[in-house]
């Protein structure tokens, strides 16, 4: 293995790496002189938190229902579920002409259970999360 081969790569780590750095060493210096030069004109208002022209009212932080978390957690699992359709997809054409039952077979299993699962997602009311 040569390893000249992976300079480009190792030279992009650091290049990445002091940009990170680099700004974040230059937010808090800059902050601090600006916080210094702002300090004077700073009132109780201007402090406020603001977001979309509107005064903060309530408390921040609100409760949401568990089932809002679970039609997420379930859209993550159908998604990442979807996912695996892709490299099926791409050597479909190779194993067709090896295979044909056994890669249509294992699509289509996979499929039944993706497919099952989705109803008994439909039949425990769980995309709905508003009731």
């Amino acid at each position: 293995m040569q390893l000249q081969e992976y300079f480009s790569v190792l030279l992009l780590a650091v290049v990445a790496a002091a940009f990170a750095g680099g700004t974040l060493v230059m937010s808090v210096v800059l902050g601090r002189w600006a916080n210094r030069r702002i300090q004077a004109r700073t009132t109780k208002i201007k402090n406020i938190p603001y977001e979309c022209g509107m005064l903060p009212v309530g408390e921040a932080n609100t409760r949401m229902s568990v089932k809002f978390y679970l039609v997420a957690m379930l859209f993550i699992l159908f998604d990442i579920e979807v996912v695996f359709l892709y490299p099926w997809a791409v050597v479909y054409k190779e194993m067709l002409a090896t295979n044909a039952a056994l890669i249509f077979g294992s699509m289509i299993s996979f499929l039944g259970v993706l497919f099952i699962g989705y109803v008994y997602a439909l039949k425990k009311n769980a995309l709905d999360w508003k009731s």
